[in-house]
């Protein structure tokens, strides 16, 4: 794991993840829960570093069921999505909270909006440079660089400071 930049906490057996434990990506994301054999198996967690979840029953490896909430509490649904389509441009906390009184309207999911750093892009996830083309966390942690497709993306569509 050392080559790879993951970590692993948690039970062994014969040198491979076998039990419980947590495995964390170098990524920063984390899969907390049963694996055998040196393979996710059985039910687990992914926990992404943007606060949304997967969980899900893994068999050697691969997720068989499972089930994605993002870091708001929307859960995702296959079948039957409504939210942020076409007829309902709502946000989900506009959704869950009713919308807001006229002339205080929502330009983002947080009321009152995230401030973006001059120059910035906010592109839900953290700020996106197009100078450096660079995305950092909301909190100031380095996220990504973003290839040619995102930053057009990010450019044409995402609220800028």
């Amino acid at each position: 794991m050392e080559f790879t930049g993951s970590t692993f906490k948690g039970e062994t057996k014969d040198g491979r993840m076998d039990g419980e434990g947590e495995y964390t990506f170098p990524t920063g994301t984390k899969y907390v829960g049963q694996m055998k054999d040196g393979t996710f198996n059985g039910k687990g967690v992914l926990h992404f570093t943007n606060g949304s979840k997967y969980e899900a029953t893994w068999e050697n490896g691969m997720a068989k069921q499972g089930s994605l909430s993002f870091a708001d509490g929307l859960q995702y649904e296959e079948s039957d999505w409504e939210y942020c389509n076409g007829y309902d441009r709502r946000f989900y906390s506009e959704r869950c909270n009713g919308l807001r009184p006229a002339g205080e309207s929502q330009i983002t999911d947080f009321h009152p909006p995230r401030p973006i750093p001059d120059g910035c892009y906010d592109c839900g996830d953290g700020f996106y440079d197009p100078t450096h083309r660079v995305v950092t966390s909301y909190s100031g942690r380095f996220l990504r660089n973003a290839d040619d497709c995102e930053h057009q993306r990010i450019v044409l569509t995402c609220r800028k400071a």
